[in-house]
């Protein structure tokens, strides 16, 4: 069975995948200084509680955060004895490269992203990951990753204006009724969750007018969905796309051995 690990500046998941479906995903806060045993208590803790019966012989791990990679390979290496693929590491290789300036590190959920959004939906493709920063990244004909645009994430920014703003207050993420706000908790709602689907319809339309052809749009990340209700800005939303990308990855990288 195959671990994937996803690691975000904000949240970390586990998937364990059996060759056929994930059986068990499970999340935590992403802390740099968590060590590897702290993880395996966590993650066999899990494991017992939901009766989840897995033998793991294999990982591999996406991380925006390079800190915390150290004490994953220490995990599987100790508690699983496999060494984990590593998204952007050399020793990780991709079904296309992408195509950016030389030099230029993409990050390595963009560049999972890339791979399984191509294999679901093919090229031409725009995917909208909401993260910790919200980020747009261009898939070629052939699924290379060619670039993208980085923006505040949504989150981020709400708490950017209560930290700066001392008369704000800390408000969730969620659809208003209206435009309008007619106290200071909706005023905020309404600016963050307009000014987003403004956001995202404004760089899809300018990224469509330098390609000069039609980009499909997927989106994922948790807040996804909130922005996909009643308009027409995705063409789907993708919940598992990340945890997807990763097992297609391992995959092509276990086929490059037996060649």
């Amino acid at each position: 069975m195959l671990l994937a690990i996803d690691c975000g500046n904000t949240n970390t998941v586990f998937s364990i995948w059996d060759g056929a479906r994930f059986i068990a995903t499970w999340r935590i806060a992403t802390d740099h200084k968590r060590t590897a045993d702290e993880y395996f208590v966590w993650l066999s803790s899990l494991m017992m509680l939901t009766k989840t019966e897995a033998h793991v012989t294999e990982a591999i791990i996406s991380s925006t955060v390079p800190r915390v990679v150290f004490n994953l390979r220490v995990l599987c290496s100790r508690y699983f004895d496999c060494r984990p693929l590593v998204v952007g590491k050399p020793e990780c290789r991709l079904p296309v490269a992408p195509r950016v300036d030389q030099g230029t590190t993409v990050g390595p959920d963009r560049l999972v992203n890339t791979v399984a959004g191509f294999d679901r939906h093919g090229g031409d493709l725009i995917v909208v990951d909401f993260g910790t920063a919200t980020t747009f990244d261009v898939v070629d004909i052939d699924g290379a990753y060619i670039g993208g645009v980085i923006a505040p994430g949504v989150n981020l920014s709400l708490e950017a204006l209560h930290m700066a703003a001392a008369a704000l207050p800390h408000v969730d993420v969620t659809k208003p009724q209206s435009a309008i706000g007619t106290n200071t908790v909706a005023c905020m709602q309404s600016g963050v969750y307009w000014g987003y689907i403004g956001l995202v319809e404004g760089i899809v339309r300018q990224i469509r007018l330098e390609r000069e052809r039609p980009m499909k749009v997927i989106a994922t990340g948790g807040l996804a969905a909130l922005f996909d209700q009643g308009f027409n800005l995705f063409n789907k939303v993708e919940d598992d796309l990340t945890m997807h990308g990763l097992v297609l990855i391992h995959r092509y990288n276990k086929e490059l051995e037996t060649v």
